[in-house]
């Protein structure tokens, strides 16, 4: 696959990764997101108590893991470090099939290993929840998770976590961009999947995300969510995909959200208070 400037691209993509040592749990990778020494990778690479990564140049820092997403697999780490060399993240919702991707990681001791190939799809996989991936036909092995997978450019579209059969799955970069920038007590404790909803009268359909399960003590709970729901946005912003969600939970300070929902009636839109972030105040209501 020839690419023009390649070797120029994989030397900046290398200088962005860097090794993750978590205990003797293994390694697996890493992006740095900023050049003040932030970095992401997956959740399932740091399960250790003591996390350490390498950077290219074979320096080896301690690390804090500031934030966590068990449900998307992402962790967020700090290093005490400046002037790194921050990788430049692409928009993953301009990711098209046929699309060069190349990936980036330490699989199985092999530090700063390439790979390429395209990208197959962008969306979600049967058995792996709602989220979107993108999905590309090339290889990866233990120790490329949360490695870089990027475009020709060199930019990132994605956080490498896993094979599914023959494909790899990255996180989309648009997903990392909103974890970095979320306020990680801002959840709403929902399990969605994305639904079109006929509009009868005007032979139209609606966006929507159907909640399928509720958690416990979560602020969906408290606003009385239910499962069968359906999201349709917020106030006079409506949901267009599944991707909108995480947006209203970005942000650094504790809010209140007005959500949008159908609940059995699809012509009778009911509005809810939810709190995102900060300590959950009882009895949120839901007025018609």
């Amino acid at each position: 696959m020839a690419i023009a400037g390649f070797g120029e691209v994989a030397e900046k993509l290398r200088r962005s990764t860097v090794l993750v040592h978590a205990g003797g749990n293994g390694s697996g990778s890493g992006v740095i997101w900023s050049t003040d020494g932030t970095i992401v990778t997956n959740a399932h690479v740091t399960r250790g108590s003591q996390v350490r990564v390498q950077l290219w140049d074979g320096r080896e820092l301690k690390a804090r893991i500031m934030s966590r997403n068990h449900r998307r697999d992402m962790d967020l780490l700090c290093v005490e470090a400046n002037n790194l060399a921050a990788a430049i993240a692409a928009d993953s919702s301009q990711v098209r099939p046929g699309d060069v991707a190349i990936a980036i990681g330490n699989p199985l001791g092999f530090i700063g290993a390439l790979t390429t190939g395209t990208v197959h799809a962008i969306g979600a996989r049967r058995g792996l929840g709602p989220h979107p991936w993108i999905q590309a036909n090339l290889r990866l092995a233990p120790g490329n998770s949360g490695g870089p997978l990027a475009d020709a450019r060199g930019r990132i579209i994605g956080i490498n976590t896993m094979m599914a059969g023959r494909l790899a799955l990255a996180i989309p970069s648009n997903a990392v961009r909103d974890f970095v920038a979320s306020d990680p007590s801002a959840w709403l404790g929902v399990s969605v999947h994305p639904v079109e909803i006929p509009q009868v009268a005007a032979r139209t359909r609606v966006f929507g995300l159907v909640v399928l399960e509720v958690e416990a003590a979560s602020p969906a709970a408290n606003a009385s969510l239910l499962p069968g729901d359906i999201l349709l946005g917020t106030e006079g912003k409506p949901f267009s995909s599944i991707d909108d969600l995480s947006h209203i939970l970005s942000g650094r300070s504790p809010r209140v959200e007005l959500l949008e929902f159908l609940r059995g009636d699809y012509l009778r839109v009911r509005r809810v208070s939810v709190q995102l972030g900060g300590e959950i105040v009882s009895g949120s209501g839901i007025a018609a």
